[in-house]
Formats: C-alpha cells, sequence, structure tokens
C-alpha cells in the first residue's frame, strides 16, 4: 500500500492511501466526534457528526467515509464546522425521549456526550415525538422506539457482524423506524438474543430485560436460600464500571461484593466448566470411537443454540448434548448440593450473573429443568450486577471474597471459557491425557486463541490427529456450518461462540462508548483477564479438579457419561422456525 502525505489542521500527516480522514486524524493525535460510526460495525455516515472541510471539496464531508488522498488540506474545526455538528445534533435531539435521569445510560450515553461537549444548552427545534410502544416482547431484550436516534448501529451488528438481519431500517425519511420487519416484536422473530446490538447502541434504545427487583425480592424472603453463581468472563469485565482498567480481573472485590449484597453463597462457574469438559470430552471420544455424528460442535454459547435451531435445524445432531456450564452448576446446586446441606429445592433460588442476555432466554427453556424447577431461576448481566452494587453504596475496589466450598475449586481450563478458543483449549487439555495416559507439560494450544473469526488447527494427539475448528460471531460460524453442511469440513470438533471474541464481548457486558471501541480492541484486551487467571491457577486441567471428580462425580454421579449424569447434565434441542 502506497503512502500519501496530507495536512490536517496544520499538521502534516503521512498515512497509508485509503485511509479514512477520521483515521488519519486519529494517527495525528487529533480527535473528530462521531455517533454512527462503530468501526468494523457501522461505517455509512449517517450522523453526520464528524463534518470536516478537506479543500476543493464543494461541501463538507463525513470524516468516518472519506478516504483521503495525497496533498488533501483537511480543517477539523471551524466555526462552519462546528455550527453544522451542532445543529445536526439538535435536530437530533428534537424528537429523542428526554428521560435522561432515570435512563439506563445516563452518564454512558454518547448523545449526552456529545451535547456536553458540544455545549448544547438548548434545544431550537421541536421534532414530532415518536409514538411507538416499548417492544418487551422479548424474554432477553427491551427496544425503546422513542429513544431511538436512527444511527444503524444495531442494524450493523445484526447484519454486518452477526450476519442475522432480524432488524433494519423500515421506511424512509422522518418516519424511519429501526425494527423488525412487519411491526412484529423481536420476541417474534428468530432473534438469537445475542445482545450485540445492545452493546453497540450508543443511546438508551436497546437494554436487557431485568431482572433486578425479582432477584433483590428473593435476597430479602428469609424463606429463601440465594445461591448466585458467576461466570468466568465477567470478573473480565465487572471492573470497568468501577473504573478499574479494562483487562484487569476483578475476581475477589466480585465476591465481595456479592456476599456484602445478601447472596447466601456464592460459586463459581469455572467449576462447572471443568464438569462440562468432563462430559464433553467423553461425548467427544465415544462419537470418535463409535462412528458417532461429527463433527461434534460445542453447546455452551445459548444464542448459538437458538441460531443453530432457526438456521441450521438439520444440524442439530451435531451439537453436544451437554447443557451450559450455568445450566449445569443450576441442576446440581438444587439436587446434590442441596442433599449434602439438608436444603428443601424449592426453597433454593438460584441466581447466575452472566456477561449474556441470551442467557436470560436460555434459563427459560424448558428442558432446562428438573423435578418440575428450573436450574437456573434469574439470569442477571454483568450490568445489572454493577447497578445493585452501586444501588447497595458499596466500595467495590474495597471488597473481599472468595468463592464457595467445595465448589470454589475451579481449573484455569474453567477459567478460559469466557474466550474464544477457551472451550476448545480447555477440551484438548483433558482429552490429551486421556489419549496419551500421560500428565501433559504443554498445554496451551495457541492455534485456537485469538480474534480471528474463523481458526483451524491439526493436533497430534498419540499418534491420532483431531481436527478442529474456533468460529465466534455468527456470520463467522454460517462459513463453518456451510463446510459443514457440504462436506467440505472434516473437523472432529468445532466450537462456536455467537458473540464476536466470546463471552468476554457479550451482550450483557459493560458498555464502553465508540470512542473507546474504535480504537481498542475490547475481546483481546478483556481475554488477557482470562488468561492470566488460567495461568496463575494452580490447577489448569478440569480433570484434575478434586472438587469435580471427587467431589461431584464420586459423591453424586459416578463417572462422566454415566447414566445419571446424563439425565441431569445434558438437554435437548427445538428445531424453530426462522419466521
Amino acid at each position: 500500500m502506497s503512502m500519501v502525505n496530507i495536512t490536517i489542521d496544520g499538521k502534516a500527516v503521512q498515512v497509508e492511501e485509503g485511509t479514512t480522514v477520521l483515521e488519519a486524524a486519529r494517527a495525528a493525535g487529533i480527535n473528530i466526534p462521531t455517533l454512527c460510526y462503530l468501526k468494523g460495525v457501522n461505517e455509512i455516515g449517517a450522523c453526520r457528526m464528524c463534518l470536516v472541510e478537506v479543500k476543493g471539496a464543494r461541501a463538507l464531508q463525513a470524516a468516518c467515509v472519506y478516504p483521503v488522498a495525497d496533498g488533501n488540506e483537511i480543517i477539523t474545526s471551524s466555526p462552519a464546522i462546528r455550527e453544522a455538528r451542532k445543529t445536526n445534533l439538535e435536530l437530533l435531539l428534537s424528537n429523542h425521549k428526554k428521560e435522561c435521569l432515570t435512563c439506563e445510560r445516563n452518564r454512558n450515553c454518547e448523545l449526552q456526550t456529545l451535547s456536553e461537549q458540544m455545549n448544547v444548552t438548548e434545544i431550537e427545534y421541536e421534532g414530532d415525538m415518536c409514538d411507538l410502544p416499548i417492544d418487551d416482547s422479548s424474554v432477553s431484550i427491551v427496544r425503546d422506539p422513542q429513544k431511538c436516534i436512527a444511527c444503524r448501529r444495531c442494524v450493523g451488528a445484526c447484519s454486518n457482524v452477526q450476519n442475522i438481519h432480524v432488524i433494519d431500517a423500515i421506511n424512509r425519511g422522518f418516519v424511519t423506524e429501526i425494527g423488525p420487519a412487519f411491526g412484529k416484536g423481536l420476541g417474534e422473530v428468530a432473534c438469537i438474543n445475542c445482545g450485540q446490538c445492545v452493546i453497540s447502541c450508543p443511546v438508551g434504545a436497546l437494554t436487557e430485560k431485568s431482572s433486578i427487583n425479582e432477584v433483590w425480592d428473593a435476597v430479602a424472603d428469609p424463606d429463601k436460600v440465594v445461591l448466585v453463581q458467576t461466570a468466568p468472563a465477567v470478573r473480565a469485565a465487572i471492573g470497568e464500571e468501577f473504573g478499574m482498567p479494562i483487562g484487569q480481573a476483578a475476581t475477589r472485590q466480585m465476591v465481595g461484593a456479592l456476599l456484602r449484597m445478601g447472596f447466601d453463597k456464592v460459586f463459581d462457574t469455572d467449576t462447572s466448566a471443568d464438569l462440562t469438559i468432563m462430559e464433553e470430552g467423553t461425548e467427544l471420544l465415544q462419537r470418535m470411537q463409535n462412528s458417532g455424528t461429527l463433527p461434534l460442535i460445542t453447546s455452551c454459547s445459548p444464542g448459538w443454540i437458538k441460531y443453530c435451531e432457526h438456521y441450521y435445524p438439520d444440524l442439530l445432531p451435531n451439537l453436544s448434548t451437554c447443557k451450559s456450564p450455568h445450566e449445569m452448576f443450576g441442576a446440581v446446586l438444587k439436587t446434590y448440593y442441596a442433599e449434602q446441606a439438608g436444603i428443601d429445592p424449592a426453597k433454593i433460588v438460584n441466581v447466575s450473573i452472566m456477561p449474556c442476555t441470551a442467557k436470560k432466554f436460555e434459563c427459560q427453556r424448558p428442558e432446562l429443568s428438573e423435578n418440575g424447577m428450573q436450574d437456573v431461576d434469574y439470569v442477571l448481566t454483568t450490568r445489572e450486577l454493577a447497578r445493585m452494587i452501586r444501588e447497595c453504596g458499596i466500595n467495590f475496589t474495597e471488597c473481599d471474597g472468595d468463592f464457595e466450598r467445595p465448589f470454589g475449586d475451579a481449573s484455569g481450563a474453567g477459567v478460559i471459557f469466557g474466550a474464544t478458543g477457551g472451550v476448545m483449549e480447555a477440551a484438548l487439555r483433558t482429552v490429551a491425557d486421556i489419549l496419551t495416559g500421560e500428565d501433559l507439560k504443554e498445554i496451551e494450544y495457541t492455534d485456537v486463541r485469538g480474534v480471528q473469526g474463523v481458526k483451524e488447527a491439526a493436533v497430534e494427539i498419540n499418534g491420532q490427529t483431531i481436527k478442529v475448528a474456533v468460529a465466534h460471531g455468527m456470520g463467522n460460524a454460517k462459513k463453518v456450518l456451510d463446510k459443514i453442511r457440504s462436506g467440505e469440513g472434516d473437523w472432529q470438533f468445532v466450537e462456536i461462540m455467537a458473540c464476536p471474541g466470546g463471552c468476554v464481548n457479550g451482550g450483557g457486558q459493560p458498555i464502553q462508548p465508540a470512542s473507546v471501541k474504535n480504537w481498542l480492541d475490547l475481546r483481546a484486551e478483556r481475554a488477557k483477564a482470562i488468561y492470566s487467571e488460567d495461568r496463575n491457577s494452580k490447577i489448569r486441567k478440569s480433570h484434575e479438579n478434586e472438587s469435580v471428580m471427587k467431589g461431584i462425580y464420586e459423591g453424586y454421579l459416578g463417572e462422566p457419561g454415566s447414566e445419571k449424569a446424563h439425565h441431569l447434565l445434558h438437554t435437548t434441542y427445538t428445531p424453530r422456525d426462522r419466521f
């Protein structure tokens, strides 16, 4: 790629030909405001917040889509530019639902931030207000059309990244709406509840459906025993809500806060991730040795499961029958743990803290129940947990606590479930030891790590080659699934995560503004916290976790893949219509 020389606000800059003005300005240390732009998701120049002057051009240009050329002279701030940006912003505000104090995105709203930055002190225009009702048809996501600014970032996430296409722009001009076709709600279309639209939205038009009040009621009920478990990706991001650096794990602070909030016991979902590996690894070996349906595809991501049910029902036999880790743990807590602790299972309320909006749908699936009780009663996102901590007035960074024993022990393999490739790597660590009969020391399978959309590897174990693939984000998953469907993909084991980057970038994680996401890969940064915990773990293989092997299996289930384990820890799937 050839280089070009340009000037931005009188500053000489050399960049690659084709670089946008926005990127060139960033390289020069110059900030240009944006609103609709989200790198790799939505690059359409619709909001006109990033207008700049390019000498020789007839009009102001949108910096996010205007490619530089050699000799360009660019001005990013002038009275005309500031006035144009401010006018566009005031027009957006003119018909926006103004309830900032009660909005979930208060103080983390990009429209609010721009209003302060551009010194908007009054709104000169009064536009027609949208009268569309709130869409709460989904069990996972709530959509408020009156807060929507039609930036199309949610559309980009759903269509360009996830390849789902259940929301789009409807009508044109002043009557443009963003939502599912034909006036349907998100709960009435083939939405997979991944929440990538939520973390892409710059305002409060999309939020998770909250279970905070129900959980508070359970905690306050003296007749209930409220047990809470936390997914590995939560500790990798919860600290961001309280000013901690991105990529820093906040495990002990998180556990300490949960105990102070009044939960009776705090468990680590990583423990049941180890349990999942024992069941899923056994299932893989059995299929390989008994000519079972291959490739075996992981089943930990509920967004991916629902996607398969809607779009690839013919591949449902390829799915591992294992429940996801938090659902396994929910089942264990209401059976084995209840017996050991002498608690009536009907009094147990299981709460999962997850990085995921799709798990709100998952926990209500009728298949994920035992004796008429759901395995997990409520799912809270990482964001919901942060709101509850703030509501209690807890100083998060000063909290300290440890997970409940005997289930507080988890391996590093369980921790890495939170990053794309983590389930695959955790499974390979155990499968390799089983096939070789050795305690292998080389356990980091780096070929399946990283944020590349599709990763493939051939792993040699005891003279046997296991071909694997890893995909994250449904747009990438589609490429893998199409190869499996056509017979071109000859893998034995495939990991798929619905969210780009895996759970660390789940739809329930803290929302960072575009000013951060456009220039920092949150997936990679949060994954660092996950892999750091793995490296510092005393045990790093699931089958070496005595809480699982000697506790759950010897004490209750027998052995991996047993009839009792299959009854409690495995599930079934349901083909679903796309329309």
